[in-house]
């Protein structure tokens, strides 16, 4: 579906990675499948090349990699596509640049989205410029995580920037929001009738969320050893699945309808106290190790990161909900750094079947089970045991498979590209509200205190490897397991 209105989309940090690798390709790819409105126009802010043509020669060298299908790009679409694209040569440490900036805008109708694909210190900076020269009117403002270093920071950029926009003209992103599992998690709850009377206390035992990496801090070892991982993907990702997988049916897809309930499991957090931390929250820190045949340094030693640091790039945590719905549920929360696999996934274990006259298979943890994965490959897959053939009544797991791809003739949307094409249409469902932002900074703050103050490092964990084995510890002390140790 087109977009209904012009727009212009303004990208500050047009140069940027973030730029190069996720938001020019989604809007190239809004525009190849003809969902861009014809006369919308996309400018690009930075300060790091002269002119327009550079920038586009810019933007061929680091964009068109990355929007290849098979190393073949459509060429006609990718003219198309850079003949809307403007620049706008600006340094936002001056604001009198900005009456640039609104002589271009000023040129073109329609929606003004406004992109700040930037570090957070300049969020404030660049909304406050916005206002000096007039743009904040009829406009949406994206902001990029991390949003604030504490609840403290956070609440001081939010009090800034809602001084000039108003609370529905603020989108905050989180792209695993946008994803099409995620998406798929709601219809699955929603929509069917089978699953939503066993999404409960009574018939689930436990549920795990993991985001793993393979890859380290990269070039970004200065911004990741002032971050690290709870920061970095706890308070925003991996709370924002929680809600999602725990919330109660929204009375509409509306945009408030979702992030109330979403709020609401949030509240409902078990606080973490201080003194049981070390029972509940897991972190490590990767040392030397090998992935996949390469040597990969230890974390210590990579470029931008302090020789003594104490910075996490593992947390698993033991999370409850304290509702009629989950109290008593545990949930398992994972994410690191330079671990075995690349993998995003939610894990459903329901409970065995109360009394079994098939024999113990039937009992054993994990005989029923639902697995969303978010990524690499995008799927749902039901567990269940059925007989196997033969004589006698043996029982063996077996899968019943949604997969995207293969399901579904039409490709699937990436992530970025559904939620730049929300901010577009002006739809707040996928996005963050304050309140539920200020809700995971509060959950996640002694935990932030206790780590700071804390005379024990990090637990080391070999780089190729699952993480630290107290985060199998931790799960084994409920009767449980990860699901990878399981297989």
């Amino acid at each position: 579906m087109q977009t209904d209105s012009n727009f212009i989309f303004v990208l500050f940090g047009g140069t940027g990675d973030l730029s190069m690798r996720k938001i020019l390709p989604a809007l190239f790819e809004a525009h190849r499948a003809g969902m861009l409105a014809a006369a919308g126009k996309i400018v690009a802010v930075a300060r790091g090349v002269e002119t327009r043509e550079a920038y586009l020669g810019w933007v061929e060298e680091h964009v068109k990699p990355h929007v290849a299908k098979n190393g073949v790009v459509d060429e006609s679409a990718w003219t198309g596509f850079l003949a809307r694209v403007e620049y706008v040569h600006i340094d936002l440490g001056r604001p009198e640049d900005f009456r640039i900036l609104r002589d271009a805008v000023a040129q073109h109708d329609g929606t003004r989205v406004f992109y700040l694909a930037t570090g957070p210190s300049l969020f404030v900076p660049i909304c406050r410029a916005l206002a000096e020269v007039g743009l904040n009117q009829n406009a949406r403002i994206v902001l990029e995580k991390p949003l604030g270093y504490d609840l403290e920071s956070s609440n001081a950029i939010n009090d800034a920037v809602g001084e000039i926009f108003q609370e529905e003209q603020i989108y905050r992103i989180d792209h695993y929001l946008g994803k099409e599992p995620v998406q798929n998690l709601l219809a699955l709850r929603f929509g069917n009738a089978l699953f939503e009377p066993l999404w409960r206390r009574e018939w689930v035992e436990s549920i795990q969320i993991t985001i793993a990496e393979e890859l380290g801090v990269e070039a970004r070892g200065d911004f990741y050893d002032n971050t690290g991982a709870l920061r970095d993907m706890v308070q925003n990702h991996l709370l924002q699945l929680l809600s999602i997988v725990t919330m109660e049916p929204p009375h509409s897809m509306d945009s408030d309808s979702v992030r109330d309930e979403k709020l609401r499991v949030l509240r409902a957090l078990k606080p973490i106290d201080e003194r049981d931390i070390s029972k509940v929250a897991v972190r490590g820190q990767y040392h030397a190790g090998v992935i996949k045949g390469q040597s990969v340094p230890a974390y210590a030693t990579e470029p931008g990161v302090r020789t003594e640091s104490r910075t996490e790039t593992f947390v698993a945590l033991k999370v409850e909900i304290e509702n009629w719905r989950w109290a008593g549920v545990p949930f398992f929360l994972r994410t690191g750094k330079r671990l075995a696999d690349r993998v995003a996934e939610i894990v459903v274990n329901f409970r065995p079947v109360p009394h079994s006259a098939l024999g113990a298979n039937a009992l054993r943890a994990g005989a029923n089970r639902l697995v969303i994965r978010l990524q690499p490959n995008e799927t749902i897959r039901l567990y269940c045991l059925a007989k196997q053939p033969g004589e006698g009544m043996n029982l063996a797991s077996v899968h019943l498979d949604l997969a995207f791809d293969q399901f579904f003739r039409e490709g699937q949307m990436e992530a970025y590209q559904r939620l730049l094409l929300d901010v577009i249409r002006g739809r707040l469902a996928l996005f963050v509200r304050r309140d539920e932002q200020e809700a995971a900074w509060r959950w996640v703050e002694p935990i932030l205190n206790e780590w700071a103050v804390s005379t024990k490092p990090p637990k080391p964990y070999a780089a190729g490897t699952w993480g630290p084995a107290a985060s199998s510890a931790m799960l084994a002390q409920h009767g449980t397991c990860w699901l990878e140790e399981e297989n």
